[in-house]
């Protein structure tokens, strides 16, 4: 077997290090068809705003109660379990969807509410009669024209803390030093300040 000099040899090994990285980096890319990242953090919502949520959205056992980043579910949760209502959870991290359905099931309401791992922005919203949100202004604002698009009259929209720029809430609360906004779709399927559903500029 030809041996390599000593200068040829560090050279060798030299360059065999200097291709690790780039096999390493291709190999922790991620496929085209990837879920994204979550698009806030999950910071829980104390149980006295869930309530005031529910509460000023009128919650009944007649609605279905759609909350966009449902995060461990406690949103639905209380509205299976206080209100008789029936609940969707929408949230993109696995881990918070397999916790919610296990605090679902620890309360009781399995059976009234289910837990879906997708994105909020391609969730048919149709069905709900009142959605739930605690995101950021900026993805309010985003969702604004879905959510004049799916959404039919009478349907109540509660956001914790966060507003809709320029939808005047209906109702406009504090609780716990956090704010409650509540608007509803109006009759002429416009944006509750008659703004239509276009994207927000």
């Amino acid at each position: 077997m030809r041996r390599l000099a000593p200068a040829a040899l560090a050279c060798a090994v030299l360059l065999c290090n200097m291709a690790r990285p780039a096999a390493q980096t291709s190999a922790v890319q991620k496929p085209d068809n990837a879920p994204r990242s979550p698009d806030v953090v999950f910071v829980p919502t104390p149980p006295e705003v869930v309530d005031a949520m529910l509460k000023t959205a009128n919650v009944s056992s007649k609605d279905l109660v759609y909350d966009l980043g449902c995060g461990d579910g406690r949103v639905v949760i209380a509205a299976a379990k206080q209100f008789g209502a029936r609940g969707v959870g929408v949230d993109i991290d696995p881990v918070r969807i397999k916790e919610a359905r296990a605090n679902a099931q620890a309360a009781g309401v399995a059976d009234r509410v289910k837990f879906v791992e997708g994105d909020l922005f391609e969730t048919d919203l149709r069905p709900a009669t009142v959605v739930t949100l605690y995101l950021l202004e900026s993805l309010n604002l985003k969702l604004q024209p879905k959510l004049v698009t799916e959404l039919r009259p009478g349907t109540r929209i509660v956001s914790h803390a966060f507003s809709m720029g320029p939808w005047t809430p209906d109702k406009e609360l504090t609780v716990a030093g956090r704010r409650v906004y509540l608007w509803t779709i109006p009759p002429n399927g416009r944006g509750p300040t008659g703004t239509t559903g276009e994207k927000p500029q």
